[in-house]
């Protein structure tokens, strides 16, 4: 099972739980339900990991014009990472 299969499994697990403890839904099959959870969380990890990797590829590209300039490589790739995210509609 990959990493991220794992942390969806626990995150979904943690999320029918609470849902269903707090009395937020009414869940009828908690198999289902922590298989459409997975699937959603599962998906926006993969979607994350794609625009880290999207963000250090753009950076790169330009890698000489940011040695250049001396600017700090983690605020750098965090700014890009924003902008893509922003691009995509995806939510970081």
């Amino acid at each position: 099972m990959s990493r991220h299969a794992a942390v969806a499994d626990r995150m979904a697990d943690a999320v029918v739980k609470r849902l269903a403890f707090k009395k937020v839904a009414e869940i009828k099959d908690e198999a289902a339900a922590r298989a459409a959870v997975r699937h959603v969380v599962l998906d926006n990890l993969v979607a994350e990991e794609k625009l880290e990797e999207d963000a250090r590829k753009l950076l790169l590209e330009h890698a000489k014009q940011i040695k250049d300039v001396a600017v700090d490589y983690r605020q750098l790739l965090t700014k890009v990472k924003e902008k893509l995210a922003r691009e995509r509609g995806f939510i970081i």
